[in-house]
Parts: C-alpha cells; sequence; structure tokens
C-alpha cells in the first residue's frame, strides 16, 4: 500500500439547485471568500490556476488546477492537480429534494516531503484533517447560500 495515496468523497446536501450550486463551484477564485481552509486561488488562464489549501495542521498545500472536464448537463466539475498533490478531484452535482446534493471525489497522491515522511503514522490525522476542511467548506457554502450571494 502507497501510504501517501489517498481517496476522499463527501456528500454535501445543500437547499439550492442543482445550476445555481454549479456555478458558485465554477467560480473557483471566489472559493476563500466561503471556504476558509482555501487560502488563496491564482487564476493563470481560464482553465489553470494555483490553489493554496491549509486545514488544522500547520501545513499548506499549494498545487496547481487543470480544468478537465465541464458538463453542467451531466452536474460534473474536474480537475487535475499536480505539484503538493498529484491526481485529479470531481464535483457532481444532482437534484436532491428541494435543493441538491454535491458529491465532491479525490483521488490524489501527496509530494511533499514533510507529509510522505510521516505518511504512515500521520494518515489518519491527515485524513481528519481533510474532514475538517470539507465540513468547513460545507458550512461556508450553506452560508453563502442562505446570504443569496450566489448569484453572479
Amino acid at each position: 500500500m502507497d501510504w501517501s495515496h489517498y481517496r476522499f468523497r463527501s456528500l454535501w446536501v445543500l437547499p439550492a439547485p442543482p445550476a445555481v450550486v454549479l456555478e458558485v463551484l465554477e467560480r473557483a477564485e471566489d472559493y476563500p471568500r466561503w471556504w476558509p481552509q482555501v487560502r488563496s486561488v491564482r487564476r493563470t488562464d481560464g482553465t489553470t490556476g494555483v490553489i493554496t489549501v491549509r486545514s488544522f495542521l500547520p501545513y499548506d498545500l499549494t498545487f496547481t488546477a487543470r480544468e478537465v472536464r465541464r458538463d453542467r448537463a451531466a452536474g460534473v466539475l474536474e480537475i487535475a492537480v499536480s505539484g503538493d498533490l498529484d491526481g485529479w478531484a470531481r464535483w457532481t452535482v444532482t437534484p436532491h429534494g428541494d435543493g441538491c446534493r454535491a458529491r465532491y471525489d479525490q483521488v490524489v497522491d501527496v509530494n511533499k516531503p514533510l507529509l510522505r515522511r510521516l505518511a504512515v503514522p500521520g494518515r489518519p490525522v491527515f485524513r481528519a484533517n481533510h474532514r475538517l476542511m470539507m465540513r468547513a467548506g460545507h458550512r461556508g457554502l450553506l452560508a453563502l447560500l442562505a446570504e443569496g450571494r450566489q448569484a453572479v
């Protein structure tokens, strides 16, 4: 087993139509406004940017994200990532009751040297750190949607 390889999945139930949530999720440069752990997003062109994240643990992860799929009809946004993390991440947004469900899937290999050195003893902590980040993102998006600031 490669202890620096991770698969994550998060499900967020949201009180907004899929199209509204997709519009918010497409604007990655706005993530730092509503998702505290997304520290910065700097677009380098129309489909690529550099993102820095930091959750509870005192380390930043910086990676380049390149859009590989944007399919509004299917509710899918997917990126390839490289840098401190290599792999991919995908949002899939589908109708659910009066709102929608946003499913986040991520498969990555960690390249940051310190995290690779701590891969075995740190794995449970790193996974918990990711869960805390995703929980905060869910809360932030819920608050944004409640405020009605999601309009373009």
